[in-house]
């Protein structure tokens, strides 16, 4: 018995001895298999989403990826967009499946990309008519999908319908409408070649079951940009900035035109890295701002450098959204207008009667000779100096008195004759004074 346990213990050391080298090859083997890169579609498709796209499609290229998949599950988006992907995906060099729980419009064709499509139980495919759904827009997409769709063995025609409603299949869909196919149909219309719970029950047919994966994420700039590009936030930034500069023209303090060029700078900047503008829109823009701070404090009341750098300003504004959505671009900046307007509408309301505004407002000239009273309308018709540059707030000296006064908008110099023309409570509204004597 001693001796049948020793020979047991030699057989066993023998057989881990010779597994062991198959265990770690096999091991090695697992761990250098290559990965399988899964790229998210989801939500909106946008220049965001477009950046993630690349940048995996090349870090899989790099790193000899055994495939690529498309999470996909999406309404859809900006058609400008989706080329971008598309063109992204067939430059891989290696195999695209895309598990589809919905593709709609743009995410439909990032899907028709796909070599082989998967669909979830309950998909979709389809709706991708382009708005507006003008003739050209509709041949301009329609060609782009029946491409896709010969380019990977796709029945073009049953692409076609998706974007033209013209487009007739009985077999899917009713004269006039938009193809949408869900998943029994794609399989039998073998858009699709087969349906899986799961992306992960997906791959196993595909025998990539086995390969890590190496799941893409957008990084925080690519977050912000998707975020700050939408039309509500870049009205926002809009608004911000120009209440910014109208609050600075009061003020003079540089806190809110710092504030302002925070805010077209976060404007500027995520629409640049989302594609939508380039570094000449930038330029333009900051000689925009440029003018508008020399008319401010260099020379105020020239009118042409702040007229001039308005108008950059504003072209540069309307640009950042892309030549193809100037039309959005215009609608977002007229809505910001407005709600700048009446945000400094309640500002000229509220403000001035808060002590802390009226500490910004006017530190910097008040000093210890500084008077003022309760009533003003002993003014009505005086004449004085404008102690400071009137842009249009400042101060004015009238009878020895250093007075807080307003314009009608105009800027006038320091050292200009005024003279008051009305009086509203505690604001003393002045203009420059008709006769050149007056003192």
């Amino acid at each position: 018995m001693k001796g049948f346990g020793l020979r047991l213990w030699f057989w066993l050391a023998l057989l881990l001895c010779g597994g062991a080298p198959l265990l770690c090859a096999s091991a090695a083997s697992n761990a250098g298999a290559s990965p399988v890169v899964v790229i998210p579609i989801q939500g909106t498709v946008d220049d965001g989403m477009a950046h993630l796209v690349q940048r995996a499609v090349a870090q899989a290229n790099d790193e000899n990826a055994a495939a690529i998949v498309l999470d996909v599950n999406s309404p859809g988006g900006l058609v400008e967009a989706a080329f971008s992907i598309r063109d992204a995906l067939f430059s891989a060099r290696m195999p695209v499946t895309a598990y589809v729980e919905r593709a709609y419009s743009a995410a439909a064709l990032i899907t028709l990309c796909a070599q082989r499509i998967v669909v979830a139980p309950g998909a979709s495919i389809g709706a991708a008519e382009p708005i507006p759904n003008t003739p050209k827009m509709v041949s301009a997409l329609r060609a782009e999908f029946e491409s896709t769709a010969e380019r990977n063995h796709y029945n073009p025609t049953l692409a076609a319908a998706m974007v033209d409603r013209m487009v007739d299949v009985p077999a899917y869909k009713s004269h006039g409408a938009i193809l949408t196919l869900d998943t029994s149909e794609a399989l039998r219309a073998r858009i699709a070649v087969a349906e899986a719970p799961s992306m992960q029950a997906a791959l196993a047919p595909l025998n990539l079951a086995n390969h890590p994966l190496q799941n893409q994420g957008m990084t925080w700039a690519e977050q912000l940009a998707r975020f700050a590009t939408d039309p509500t936030v870049s009205g926002l930034l809009l608004s911000i900035g120009m209440l910014g500069i109208m609050v600075e023209l009061y003020t003079l303090h540089g806190i809110a035109g710092l504030i302002a060029v925070i805010a077209f700078g976060l404007f500027f900047g995520t629409h640049i890295y989302a594609g939508f503008s380039n570094w000449g829109v930038i330029a333009l823009a900051v000689l925009g701002l440029i003018g508008i701070a020399w008319e401010l404090h260099v020379v105020p009341g020239h009118t042409l450098p702040g007229v001039l750098g308005a108008i950059a300003l504003v072209a540069a504004i309307v640009l950042a959204f892309g030549v193809p959505y100037v039309g959005v671009g215009l609608e977002t900046f007229a809505a910001a207008i407005v709600l700048t307007a009446l945000l400094f509408l309640v500002a000229l309301r509220i403000l001035p009667e808060n002590a802390w505004m009226k500490r910004l407002a006017l530190a910097h000239v008040q000093g210890p000779d500084y008077v003022s009273s309760r009533d003003f309308h002993d003014l009505q018709g005086r004449t004085g100096i404008a102690a400071s540059y009137l842009r249009p707030a400042g101060i004015a000296s009238i009878d020895g008195r250093r007075i807080d006064v307003l314009t009608e908008g105009e800027y006038i110099p320091q050292g200009t004759a005024i003279r008051v023309t009305r009086v509203e409570g505690a604001r003393i509204f002045v203009e420059p004074a008709v006769n050149p004597n007056a003192s």
